[in-house]
């Protein structure tokens, strides 16, 4: 890319749930990720857009611009860049099929390794009950989660002053509470089975703002997770192994990135 910093090539990449359009959000870091990683394959793997905060109040800031047109120019330069709506961003839904400049948009894909193995890459929406069936309640949902996300601003400005690492509340809490630990399980379980069904070795996704990797049925699950707290993002290298990438936990701004990483073979 365009600076001195070292690139890092990898085989693939796969992001999600940045929510642009939502204030409290890390893009600033997800563009020091992209610019810092080169890959054969992007998967944006749903909710990158937030039309909900969109449609209810314009927040388009110049640094959208930019990690926009990062995306275009790794597309131009050779990337494949595909594009799985999520519920957030449903609207592009319509364009299944279809192309945005190099960027492909499809409902659901699968990705086959270095190795030879199969994941299905899907945002996940499809199985959460309450979206599918409930969405007046999702909204509620995600009216309560950017509480969550304003009262954790208020939090990290105190433990700024000092000296602490950021910490998440809606993280904490999805680990903790164990209405929220049952609800991720039965998440994992739907998109496990569908793996299953679908006669692939795993599965990709992301939806729950919960980055994981492990195995479950037989079945290898990896979500992405989020850039709206987390700063999470899974990578295939050329080997064919998965990483998962917690960007928020390298080294300091403007020192050289040493990778600190959840490993799995492929």
């Amino acid at each position: 890319m365009a600076d001195d910093r070292e690139v890092r090539q990898v085989r693939a990449m796969f992001i999600s749930d940045v929510h642009l359009g939502m204030k409290p959000i890390r893009v600033g870091q997800l563009i020091e990720f992209l610019r810092a990683h080169d890959a054969e394959t992007i998967y944006l793997v749903g909710d990158i857009l937030d039309g909900w905060r969109l449609a209810k109040a314009w927040h388009w800031p110049n640094e959208y611009n930019v990690l926009v047109q990062l995306l275009l120019d790794k597309a131009n330069a050779g990337a494949r860049v595909i594009y799985l709506p999520g519920n957030h961003d449903e609207f592009l839904r319509e364009y299944l099929g279809t192309f945005f400049g190099e960027i492909e948009f499809v409902d659901r894909t699968v990705h086959t390794t270095a190795t030879g193995k199969t994941y299905l890459v899907i945002h996940g929406d499809q199985f959460d009950v309450v979206v599918m069936n409930a969405k007046w309640l999702a909204h509620v949902g995600d009216w309560a989660y950017n509480a969550a996300l304003r009262v954790n601003i208020a939090i990290n400005w105190v433990r700024r002053r000092l000296g602490l690492q950021y910490w998440s509340l809606s993280a904490w809490a999805k680990q903790k509470v164990k209405n929220a630990v049952s609800i991720i399980g039965r998440f994992e379980e739907a998109l496990v089975h569908e793996a299953k069904e679908s006669g692939v070795d795993g599965v990709i996704c992301g939806h729950i703002h919960f980055a994981a990797m492990h195995e479950r049925l037989g079945i290898h699950y990896i979500n992405t997770g989020d850039w709206v707290e987390s700063c999470t993002a899974i990578v295939e290298t050329p080997e064919g192994a998965f990483e998962l990438i917690k960007w928020t936990e390298m080294a300091v701004v403007g020192e050289p990135r040493k990778f600190r990483l959840r490993r799995a073979a492929s």
